[in-house]
Protein backbone atom coordinates (compact mmCIF):
# COMPACT_ATOMS: atom_id res chain seq x y z
CA UNK A 1 0.00 0.00 0.00
CA UNK A 2 1.42 3.50 -0.45
CA UNK A 3 2.35 5.73 2.41
CA UNK A 4 -0.08 8.69 3.47
CA UNK A 5 0.26 11.88 1.42
CA UNK A 6 3.19 14.06 2.55
CA UNK A 7 3.23 17.49 0.74
CA UNK A 8 3.55 18.53 -3.06
CA UNK A 9 4.70 15.64 -5.19
CA UNK A 10 7.41 13.91 -2.93
CA UNK A 11 4.18 11.60 -1.58
CA UNK A 12 4.04 10.21 -5.12
CA UNK A 13 8.21 8.82 -4.77
CA UNK A 14 6.46 6.42 -1.78
CA UNK A 15 6.33 3.36 -3.84
CA UNK A 16 3.89 0.91 -2.53
CA UNK A 17 5.72 -2.56 -1.95
CA UNK A 18 5.63 -4.90 -4.51
CA UNK A 19 5.57 -8.00 -1.85
CA UNK A 20 5.77 -11.40 -3.52
CA UNK A 21 2.34 -11.20 -5.18
CA UNK A 22 1.60 -12.25 -8.61
CA UNK A 23 0.59 -9.73 -10.69
CA UNK A 24 0.43 -12.09 -13.94
CA UNK A 25 -2.25 -14.56 -12.76
CA UNK A 26 -4.68 -16.16 -14.87
CA UNK A 27 -7.50 -14.13 -14.30
CA UNK A 28 -5.81 -10.61 -14.58
CA UNK A 29 -4.50 -12.16 -18.52
CA UNK A 30 -7.57 -13.24 -19.46
CA UNK A 31 -9.14 -10.00 -18.07
CA UNK A 32 -6.62 -8.33 -20.20
CA UNK A 33 -7.42 -10.50 -23.53
CA UNK A 34 -10.83 -9.57 -22.97
CA UNK A 35 -10.72 -5.96 -23.04
CA UNK A 36 -8.42 -6.16 -25.97
CA UNK A 37 -11.01 -7.74 -28.27
CA UNK A 38 -13.35 -5.85 -27.16
CA UNK A 39 -11.61 -2.56 -28.40
CA UNK A 40 -9.90 -4.18 -31.29
CA UNK A 41 -13.52 -5.57 -32.26
CA UNK A 42 -15.01 -2.11 -32.19
CA UNK A 43 -12.39 0.29 -33.43
CA UNK A 44 -11.41 -2.11 -36.00
CA UNK A 45 -14.34 -0.12 -37.66
CA UNK A 46 -13.85 2.93 -36.51
CA UNK A 47 -12.07 4.86 -39.49
CA UNK A 48 -14.03 3.52 -42.19
CA UNK A 49 -17.09 4.28 -41.54
CA UNK A 50 -17.06 7.66 -42.59
CA UNK A 51 -15.88 6.00 -45.64
CA UNK A 52 -18.70 3.27 -45.95
CA UNK A 53 -21.25 6.14 -45.02
CA UNK A 54 -20.02 8.45 -47.68
CA UNK A 55 -20.01 5.19 -50.41
CA UNK A 56 -23.26 3.59 -49.23
CA UNK A 57 -25.17 6.05 -48.15
CA UNK A 58 -24.02 9.49 -49.88
CA UNK A 59 -23.65 11.43 -46.52
CA UNK A 60 -22.27 14.69 -46.40
CA UNK A 61 -19.69 15.32 -43.30
CA UNK A 62 -21.83 16.80 -41.19
CA UNK A 63 -24.50 14.21 -41.55
CA UNK A 64 -20.88 11.52 -40.82
CA UNK A 65 -20.53 13.53 -37.30
CA UNK A 66 -23.96 12.99 -36.03
CA UNK A 67 -24.09 9.23 -37.30
CA UNK A 68 -21.49 8.58 -35.72
CA UNK A 69 -21.51 9.95 -32.36
CA UNK A 70 -24.83 8.11 -31.75
CA UNK A 71 -23.10 5.23 -29.62
CA UNK A 72 -21.22 7.85 -27.86
CA UNK A 73 -24.46 9.59 -26.73
CA UNK A 74 -25.79 5.84 -25.72
CA UNK A 75 -22.48 4.84 -23.97
CA UNK A 76 -22.91 7.93 -22.00
CA UNK A 77 -26.53 7.38 -20.95
CA UNK A 78 -25.55 3.76 -19.76
CA UNK A 79 -21.84 4.38 -18.18
CA UNK A 80 -23.30 6.03 -15.03
CA UNK A 81 -25.77 3.00 -14.16
CA UNK A 82 -22.82 0.46 -15.08
CA UNK A 83 -20.66 1.85 -12.63
CA UNK A 84 -23.80 1.17 -9.96
CA UNK A 85 -24.69 -2.12 -11.28
CA UNK A 86 -20.97 -3.80 -10.99
CA UNK A 87 -20.59 -1.94 -7.31
CA UNK A 88 -23.79 -3.53 -6.43
CA UNK A 89 -24.32 -6.74 -7.88
CA UNK A 90 -22.29 -9.70 -9.03
CA UNK A 91 -19.49 -8.41 -11.24
CA UNK A 92 -18.99 -11.77 -13.39
CA UNK A 93 -22.31 -11.97 -14.57
CA UNK A 94 -23.21 -8.30 -15.13
CA UNK A 95 -19.52 -8.88 -17.45
CA UNK A 96 -20.98 -11.66 -19.06
CA UNK A 97 -24.30 -9.89 -20.25
CA UNK A 98 -22.96 -6.65 -20.78
CA UNK A 99 -20.24 -8.18 -23.17
CA UNK A 100 -22.87 -10.84 -24.77
CA UNK A 101 -25.30 -7.84 -26.03
CA UNK A 102 -21.95 -6.28 -27.54
CA UNK A 103 -20.90 -9.51 -29.29
CA UNK A 104 -24.48 -9.95 -31.02
CA UNK A 105 -24.94 -6.55 -31.98
CA UNK A 106 -22.95 -6.95 -34.83
CA UNK A 107 -24.90 -8.30 -37.12
CA UNK A 108 -27.38 -5.48 -37.08
CA UNK A 109 -24.61 -3.77 -39.25
CA UNK A 110 -24.76 -6.42 -42.08
CA UNK A 111 -28.51 -5.73 -41.84
CA UNK A 112 -29.02 -2.15 -41.68
CA UNK A 113 -30.07 -1.38 -45.42
CA UNK A 114 -30.59 3.05 -44.95
CA UNK A 115 -28.80 5.33 -42.88
CA UNK A 116 -31.24 5.53 -40.18
CA UNK A 117 -31.16 2.10 -39.94
CA UNK A 118 -27.46 2.43 -39.53
CA UNK A 119 -27.23 5.10 -37.16
CA UNK A 120 -30.51 3.21 -35.01
CA UNK A 121 -27.89 0.04 -35.19
CA UNK A 122 -24.85 2.16 -34.41
CA UNK A 123 -26.67 3.88 -31.18
CA UNK A 124 -27.66 1.30 -29.54
CA UNK A 125 -24.20 -0.51 -29.48
CA UNK A 126 -22.99 2.23 -27.73
CA UNK A 127 -25.25 0.82 -24.78
CA UNK A 128 -23.60 -2.97 -24.44
CA UNK A 129 -19.64 -0.87 -25.30
CA UNK A 130 -20.47 1.13 -22.23
CA UNK A 131 -21.65 -1.09 -20.21
CA UNK A 132 -19.27 -3.83 -20.72
CA UNK A 133 -15.35 -1.46 -20.65
CA UNK A 134 -16.71 -0.53 -17.34
CA UNK A 135 -17.48 -4.03 -15.75
CA UNK A 136 -14.21 -5.17 -17.15
CA UNK A 137 -12.35 -2.95 -16.19
CA UNK A 138 -13.37 -2.97 -12.71
CA UNK A 139 -13.22 -6.72 -12.74
CA UNK A 140 -9.78 -6.52 -13.88
CA UNK A 141 -8.94 -4.18 -10.30
CA UNK A 142 -10.68 -6.69 -8.27
CA UNK A 143 -8.06 -9.53 -9.88
CA UNK A 144 -5.32 -7.45 -9.26
CA UNK A 145 -3.22 -7.70 -6.25
CA UNK A 146 -3.34 -5.12 -3.69
CA UNK A 147 0.66 -4.48 -3.60
CA UNK A 148 0.48 -4.50 -7.55
CA UNK A 149 -2.47 -2.54 -8.49
CA UNK A 150 -0.81 0.84 -9.68
CA UNK A 151 1.24 -1.37 -12.37
CA UNK A 152 -1.63 -3.73 -13.04
CA UNK A 153 -3.85 -0.97 -13.75
CA UNK A 154 -0.97 0.42 -16.40
CA UNK A 155 -0.14 -2.67 -18.11
CA UNK A 156 -4.55 -3.34 -18.28
CA UNK A 157 -4.79 0.23 -19.93
CA UNK A 158 -1.96 -1.08 -23.26
CA UNK A 159 -4.60 -3.52 -23.65
CA UNK A 160 -7.36 -1.46 -24.65
CA UNK A 161 -4.79 1.68 -26.34
CA UNK A 162 -3.11 -0.87 -28.15
CA UNK A 163 -6.49 -2.09 -29.52
CA UNK A 164 -7.48 1.31 -30.36
CA UNK A 165 -4.69 1.84 -32.49
CA UNK A 166 -3.76 -1.92 -33.98
CA UNK A 167 -7.54 -2.10 -34.99
CA UNK A 168 -7.79 0.48 -37.56
CA UNK A 169 -4.75 -0.22 -39.47
CA UNK A 170 -5.79 -4.28 -39.18
CA UNK A 171 -9.19 -2.71 -40.48
CA UNK A 172 -8.01 -0.16 -43.15
CA UNK A 173 -5.71 -2.80 -44.44
CA UNK A 174 -8.56 -5.47 -44.20
CA UNK A 175 -10.47 -2.68 -46.63
CA UNK A 176 -7.52 -1.43 -48.98
CA UNK A 177 -7.32 -5.77 -49.72
CA UNK A 178 -10.73 -6.67 -50.07
CA UNK A 179 -12.66 -3.74 -50.65
CA UNK A 180 -15.26 -5.67 -48.31
CA UNK A 181 -17.41 -4.18 -45.23
CA UNK A 182 -19.65 -6.99 -44.97
CA UNK A 183 -16.11 -8.50 -44.01
CA UNK A 184 -15.30 -6.74 -41.71
CA UNK A 185 -18.50 -6.80 -39.85
CA UNK A 186 -18.29 -9.99 -39.96
CA UNK A 187 -14.87 -9.90 -38.43
CA UNK A 188 -15.92 -7.63 -35.80
CA UNK A 189 -18.38 -10.03 -34.82
CA UNK A 190 -15.83 -13.12 -34.43
CA UNK A 191 -13.46 -11.52 -32.25
CA UNK A 192 -16.21 -9.85 -29.53
CA UNK A 193 -17.61 -13.51 -29.32
CA UNK A 194 -14.61 -15.15 -28.63
CA UNK A 195 -13.98 -12.15 -25.82
CA UNK A 196 -17.22 -12.71 -24.15
CA UNK A 197 -16.34 -16.97 -24.28
CA UNK A 198 -13.05 -15.27 -22.32
CA UNK A 199 -14.99 -13.52 -20.18
CA UNK A 200 -17.40 -16.69 -18.83
CA UNK A 201 -13.72 -18.06 -17.54
CA UNK A 202 -12.38 -15.50 -15.12
CA UNK A 203 -12.55 -16.28 -11.09
CA UNK A 204 -13.23 -13.03 -9.23
CA UNK A 205 -12.72 -13.11 -5.45
CA UNK A 206 -16.14 -12.46 -3.32
CA UNK A 207 -16.45 -8.25 -2.88
CA UNK A 208 -17.96 -7.46 0.32
CA UNK A 209 -20.64 -5.01 0.68
CA UNK A 210 -19.38 -1.89 2.82
CA UNK A 211 -21.88 -0.97 5.86
CA UNK A 212 -23.77 1.96 6.05
CA UNK A 213 -23.20 2.63 2.70
CA UNK A 214 -25.88 4.85 1.14
CA UNK A 215 -28.87 2.88 -0.82
CA UNK A 216 -28.91 6.33 -3.05
CA UNK A 217 -26.49 8.72 -3.78
CA UNK A 218 -25.02 10.73 -6.70
CA UNK A 219 -21.62 8.96 -6.10
CA UNK A 220 -23.68 6.04 -7.30
CA UNK A 221 -23.15 7.31 -11.17
CA UNK A 222 -20.43 9.46 -10.69
CA UNK A 223 -17.17 10.00 -8.81
CA UNK A 224 -17.95 13.50 -7.99
CA UNK A 225 -14.76 13.92 -5.54
CA UNK A 226 -12.98 13.65 -8.85
CA UNK A 227 -14.55 16.28 -11.02
CA UNK A 228 -11.65 18.07 -12.03
CA UNK A 229 -10.25 14.88 -13.28
CA UNK A 230 -13.08 14.20 -15.37
CA UNK A 231 -13.52 17.64 -17.11
CA UNK A 232 -9.54 17.37 -17.96
CA UNK A 233 -10.68 14.21 -19.77
CA UNK A 234 -13.00 15.74 -21.69
CA UNK A 235 -10.09 17.63 -23.63
CA UNK A 236 -8.49 15.25 -23.87
CA UNK A 237 -11.53 12.47 -25.45
CA UNK A 238 -12.57 15.60 -27.61
CA UNK A 239 -9.36 15.51 -29.36
CA UNK A 240 -8.86 12.09 -29.77
CA UNK A 241 -12.38 11.85 -31.07
CA UNK A 242 -11.65 14.43 -34.06
CA UNK A 243 -8.54 12.38 -34.97
CA UNK A 244 -9.61 8.80 -34.59
CA UNK A 245 -12.87 9.13 -36.67
CA UNK A 246 -11.22 11.49 -39.58
CA UNK A 247 -7.64 10.83 -40.49
CA UNK A 248 -8.65 8.27 -42.95
CA UNK A 249 -10.81 10.56 -44.49
CA UNK A 250 -8.78 14.06 -43.85
CA UNK A 251 -5.58 12.24 -45.30
CA UNK A 252 -6.98 10.98 -48.28
CA UNK A 253 -9.01 13.95 -49.14
CA UNK A 254 -6.36 16.73 -47.78
CA UNK A 255 -2.82 14.92 -48.08
CA UNK A 256 -3.26 12.48 -51.11
CA UNK A 257 -2.40 9.73 -48.60
CA UNK A 258 -5.15 6.70 -49.88
CA UNK A 259 -2.80 3.83 -48.71
CA UNK A 260 -0.67 5.19 -45.17
CA UNK A 261 -3.48 5.65 -42.54
CA UNK A 262 -2.72 2.25 -41.61
CA UNK A 263 0.82 3.28 -41.00
CA UNK A 264 -0.39 6.05 -39.25
CA UNK A 265 -2.04 3.89 -36.96
CA UNK A 266 0.99 1.41 -36.52
CA UNK A 267 3.14 4.50 -35.32
CA UNK A 268 0.23 5.52 -32.64
CA UNK A 269 0.11 1.71 -31.82
CA UNK A 270 3.87 1.82 -31.58
CA UNK A 271 4.14 5.39 -29.36
CA UNK A 272 1.69 3.93 -27.23
CA UNK A 273 3.24 0.20 -26.38
CA UNK A 274 6.89 2.01 -25.71
CA UNK A 275 5.49 4.32 -23.77
CA UNK A 276 3.44 1.96 -21.58
CA UNK A 277 6.36 0.00 -21.16
CA UNK A 278 8.63 2.61 -19.74
CA UNK A 279 5.70 4.55 -17.78
CA UNK A 280 5.06 1.44 -16.05
CA UNK A 281 7.98 1.78 -13.40
CA UNK A 282 7.08 5.10 -12.39
CA UNK A 283 3.13 4.31 -12.20
CA UNK A 284 4.42 1.03 -9.56
CA UNK A 285 6.17 4.21 -7.63
CA UNK A 286 3.23 6.12 -7.25
CA UNK A 287 4.40 8.93 -9.75
CA UNK A 288 1.08 9.42 -11.40
CA UNK A 289 0.87 13.13 -11.74
CA UNK A 290 4.33 12.62 -13.05
CA UNK A 291 3.45 10.04 -16.12
CA UNK A 292 0.50 12.37 -16.48
CA UNK A 293 2.45 15.71 -17.13
CA UNK A 294 5.05 13.87 -19.80
CA UNK A 295 1.95 11.94 -21.53
CA UNK A 296 -0.12 15.83 -21.89
CA UNK A 297 3.15 17.09 -23.28
CA UNK A 298 3.83 14.59 -25.79
CA UNK A 299 0.26 14.73 -26.47
CA UNK A 300 0.00 18.45 -27.13
CA UNK A 301 3.22 18.54 -29.62
CA UNK A 302 1.91 15.83 -31.95
CA UNK A 303 -1.64 17.16 -31.86
CA UNK A 304 -0.12 20.35 -32.78
CA UNK A 305 1.75 19.25 -35.73
CA UNK A 306 -1.32 17.31 -37.13
CA UNK A 307 -3.59 20.58 -36.78
CA UNK A 308 -0.83 23.11 -37.74
CA UNK A 309 1.76 21.60 -40.20
CA UNK A 310 0.18 19.74 -43.18
CA UNK A 311 2.68 17.47 -44.16
CA UNK A 312 2.68 13.80 -44.70
CA UNK A 313 5.76 13.58 -42.55
CA UNK A 314 4.40 15.89 -39.67
CA UNK A 315 0.92 13.48 -40.05
CA UNK A 316 3.52 10.37 -39.57
CA UNK A 317 5.64 11.99 -36.85
CA UNK A 318 2.01 13.43 -34.85
CA UNK A 319 0.81 9.65 -34.67
CA UNK A 320 4.03 8.48 -32.93
CA UNK A 321 4.06 11.83 -30.70
CA UNK A 322 0.67 10.95 -29.66
CA UNK A 323 0.70 7.42 -28.90
CA UNK A 324 3.77 8.39 -26.80
CA UNK A 325 1.52 10.97 -24.67
CA UNK A 326 -2.07 8.76 -24.59
CA UNK A 327 0.35 5.61 -23.40
CA UNK A 328 1.53 7.67 -20.11
CA UNK A 329 -1.34 9.69 -19.48
CA UNK A 330 -4.68 7.45 -19.32
CA UNK A 331 -3.17 5.17 -16.99
CA UNK A 332 -2.12 8.19 -14.72
CA UNK A 333 -5.85 9.51 -14.97
CA UNK A 334 -7.14 6.17 -14.83
CA UNK A 335 -5.14 5.65 -11.41
CA UNK A 336 -5.61 8.81 -9.83
CA UNK A 337 -9.47 8.35 -10.59
CA UNK A 338 -8.81 4.82 -8.19
CA UNK A 339 -6.69 7.00 -5.33
CA UNK A 340 -10.02 9.29 -5.02
CA UNK A 341 -12.04 6.77 -4.59
CA UNK A 342 -13.32 4.34 -1.74
CA UNK A 343 -12.43 1.03 -2.19
CA UNK A 344 -16.33 0.38 -2.65
CA UNK A 345 -16.67 3.05 -5.78
CA UNK A 346 -13.74 1.20 -7.91
CA UNK A 347 -17.15 0.49 -10.19
CA UNK A 348 -18.35 4.17 -9.68
CA UNK A 349 -14.38 5.47 -10.63
CA UNK A 350 -14.02 3.67 -14.12
CA UNK A 351 -17.36 4.80 -15.14
CA UNK A 352 -16.39 7.98 -14.25
CA UNK A 353 -13.09 8.59 -16.46
CA UNK A 354 -14.96 6.75 -19.28
CA UNK A 355 -17.76 9.16 -19.17
CA UNK A 356 -15.71 11.77 -19.61
CA UNK A 357 -13.62 10.17 -22.58
CA UNK A 358 -16.94 9.28 -24.37
CA UNK A 359 -18.13 12.85 -23.19
CA UNK A 360 -15.30 14.58 -25.14
CA UNK A 361 -14.87 12.19 -28.11
CA UNK A 362 -18.79 12.36 -28.53
CA UNK A 363 -18.30 16.22 -28.51
CA UNK A 364 -15.12 15.76 -31.19
CA UNK A 365 -16.95 13.41 -33.62
CA UNK A 366 -19.99 15.73 -33.57
CA UNK A 367 -18.14 19.18 -33.66
CA UNK A 368 -15.37 17.84 -36.12
CA UNK A 369 -18.24 16.72 -38.60
CA UNK A 370 -19.54 19.94 -38.92
CA UNK A 371 -16.43 22.10 -38.75
CA UNK A 372 -14.99 20.23 -41.40
CA UNK A 373 -18.42 20.69 -43.42
CA UNK A 374 -18.33 24.24 -43.06
CA UNK A 375 -14.76 25.23 -43.04
CA UNK A 376 -12.60 21.96 -43.95
CA UNK A 377 -10.47 19.31 -42.39
CA UNK A 378 -8.30 21.64 -41.45
CA UNK A 379 -9.90 24.37 -39.38
CA UNK A 380 -10.95 21.08 -37.75
CA UNK A 381 -7.38 20.16 -36.48
CA UNK A 382 -6.51 23.38 -35.66
CA UNK A 383 -9.17 23.77 -33.33
CA UNK A 384 -8.23 20.10 -32.32
CA UNK A 385 -4.67 21.14 -31.02
CA UNK A 386 -5.91 24.17 -29.43
CA UNK A 387 -7.73 21.94 -27.40
CA UNK A 388 -5.79 20.00 -26.69
CA UNK A 389 -3.18 22.69 -25.45
CA UNK A 390 -5.78 23.69 -23.45
CA UNK A 391 -6.31 20.90 -21.29
CA UNK A 392 -2.81 20.51 -21.07
CA UNK A 393 -2.73 23.91 -19.55
CA UNK A 394 -5.81 23.08 -17.20
CA UNK A 395 -3.42 20.32 -15.63
CA UNK A 396 -0.50 21.69 -14.87
CA UNK A 397 -2.14 24.57 -13.59
CA UNK A 398 -5.06 23.07 -11.69
CA UNK A 399 -5.98 19.05 -11.61
CA UNK A 400 -2.20 18.23 -10.41
CA UNK A 401 -2.99 19.55 -6.74
CA UNK A 402 -6.35 19.03 -7.09
CA UNK A 403 -5.74 15.62 -6.74
CA UNK A 404 -2.91 15.45 -4.47
CA UNK A 405 -5.55 17.16 -1.90
CA UNK A 406 -7.99 14.19 -2.50
CA UNK A 407 -5.88 11.56 -2.96
CA UNK A 408 -6.32 8.14 -0.46
CA UNK A 409 -5.23 5.50 0.90
CA UNK A 410 -7.22 2.53 1.09
CA UNK A 411 -7.16 2.08 -3.20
Amino acid sequence: MESRLMPGEAAEAIAGSEGKERLWNPDYIKVMTCNFLLFFAFYLLTPLLPIYLDEQFDADKDMLGVVLSGYVVATLLVRPFSGFVVDSFNRKKVLMACFFLFFIQFTGYVGAGTLLMFAIVRTLHGIPFGASTVANSTVAIDVLPSSRRNEGIGYYGLSNNLAMAAAPSAGIYIYNATGNFTLLFWLSFVLAMVGFICSTTVRLPKVKLTPGKPVMSLDHFFLTRGWLLALNIIFFGLCWGVVSNYVAIYGREELGITDGTGFFFMLLAAGLMVSRLFGVKSLRQGKMTRNAAVGVTLSTLGYALFGFVGQPWAYYLSALLIGLGNGRMYPAFLTMFVKVARHDQRGTANSSILISWDLGMGLGILLGGVIAEASGFYTAFHIVALMQAAGALLFFVATRGFFLRRRLDEN
